[in-house]
């Protein structure tokens, strides 16, 4: 990426000293407890339920006293319980899919929009991007943050936009090819996706597409996907982190150092707890991790528990952000799975699979109970020279992977290869895991 690769949108904000940093978000910190005591009858009766009181938070060492948020609370008092301002003044409503039927739904005023925006355009930055670039988007264009915060973010640059939204691959591959597109935004697994049909349609990615960078988000992905996706696409493939109830993508993002995550820390607040007791963890350790929005005013979130597992550096990185950085999200705790008393993360897995020969990143974990015994099969896709090999040989790669799936994780399991495009496709967050028990 040459000159690029140390580009940054905000340097007064993104390279600020930690000192004038904790200084903001403590000023912004008692600004958004005081909106939210005042205007969310919910957290004014958690606050008042453990005798806090707007005027006890002074800054962010006092940030641990206050009641934590789950997506729980967004069910509970959905739609519109949690707004701290006038619904008059909400101007989008954003969401995802929900358990019980129903989405959970988060409202933004324009300043919320506009914050939002600029954390993508920052995002964007970091990984090279400028107002002559040409940016694909291929997130759903919808409820869902994706779509609407990568638009934002290049519109906000004044890079050229294509929303193709997602789906529809062939017509995705054509506009790349013609319109010159430069930086791909998409799930990690649909880019593994475009590039496998990009080759079989014998185009060549530096000649025919024109991609040197893409940001890649709302689903786990492991470093061992990235350099599979850099060598497929011929790309700097750079990792991004959001969610609805937060800020939507844009929350932290990877530069083209690819050292972790900066975190918008002039936005929200990030926490690393002991999921089991709440307790704050010191830089370094791994934990749950928690954000407190400091600049919404739509539909604030203190202490949000987002029960994604990773941890937190506060050191500077090596192009000129100060902000932290957390690294790549490990597992949840709340949808890992446990076999036989053991705690397994897919993303073990996945670290597992793409590294082992003749086979490609697509894979489905099938957990199911027998005879009052959890049992985990793996199934994998081979690639199409692994498809016509020799039985010998492919019954090795299998007896590979099984072993190292034992090794890693700890526990056995039954490792099916399957055939080449065997396994279900998505245009949007891959389904990775099947769990019988459930059912």
């Amino acid at each position: 990426m040459g000159d690029r690769k140390h580009i940054i949108y905000d340097p007064a904000r993104e390279c600020m000293s930690r000192d004038e940093l904790t200084a903001w978000q403590s000023e912004k910190l008692k600004e958004t407890v005081k909106r939210e005591y005042e205007n969310v009858a919910m957290y004014r009766e958690r606050m008042d339920a453990k005798g806090i009181k707007p005027q006890d938070i002074r800054g962010v060492e006092d940030l641990k006293y206050l009641p934590f948020m789950e997506k729980t609370d967004l069910r509970d008092y959905y739609p519109f319980d949690l707004l701290a301002s006038p619904r008059e003044d909400i101007v989008r409503i954003q969401g995802s899919s929900g358990t019980t039927g129903k989405p959970i739904v988060a409202g933004y005023t324009r300043n919320d929009v506009d914050v939002w925006s600029t954390m993508m355009a920052r995002t964007l930055t970091a990984a090279g991007c400028t107002r002559e670039d040409i940016v694909q988007v291929a997130y759903g264009l919808g409820l869902f943050t994706g779509g609407f915060g990568a638009y934002q973010g290049a519109d906000k640059i004044g890079a050229m936009v294509v929303p193709m939204s997602s789906g529809n691959t062939q017509r995705q591959i054509m506009m790349m090819k013609d319109l010159g597109v430069t930086m791909l935004c998409c799930t990690p697994s649909y880019a593994t996706y475009l590039g496998e049909t990009i080759r079989e349609m014998g185009l060549v990615p530096g000649k025919d597409i024109k991609l040197k960078a893409g940001c890649f988000g709302a689903e786990p992905w492991t470093e061992a996907m990235r350099v599979k996706l850099e060598e497929l696409l011929g790309i700097d493939a750079c990792d991004i982190y959001g969610l609805t109830e937060i800020a939507g993508p844009g929350v932290a993002f990877e530069c083209l150092e690819k050292q972790g995550m900066h975190i918008n820390e002039d936005q929200v607040i990030p926490e690393i707890i002991d999921p089991a007791t709440g307790e704050p963890l010191p830089y370094g350790e791994s934990g749950e991790l928690v954000f407190t929005t400091i600049t919404k005013t739509g539909m604030p979130m203190l202490r949000y528990r987002t029960h994604d597992i990773c941890s937190l550096t506060d050191k500077k990185c090596d192009c000129g952000r100060t902000f932290a950085r957390m690294s790549r999200i490990t597992g949840r705790t709340d949808d890992m799975l446990i076999i036989r008393g053991v705690n397994v993360f897919p993303s073990q897995i996945e670290t597992v699979l793409v590294r082992a020969e003749g086979v490609a990143p697509h894979y489905m974990l099938i957990v199911d109970r027998v005879n009052n015994s959890d049992t985990l099969e793996v199934q994998v896709e081979m690639t199409e020279d692994m498809f016509s090999d020799t039985v010998s040989h492919i019954e090795g790669v299998r007896r590979y992977i099984t072993d190292q799936i034992k090794s890693v994780v700890g526990i056995a399991a039954k490792v099916t290869l399957v055939a080449p495009k065997s396994v279900p496709r998505s245009e949007g967050k891959a389904k990775r895991v099947i769990d019988n028990r459930k059912l």
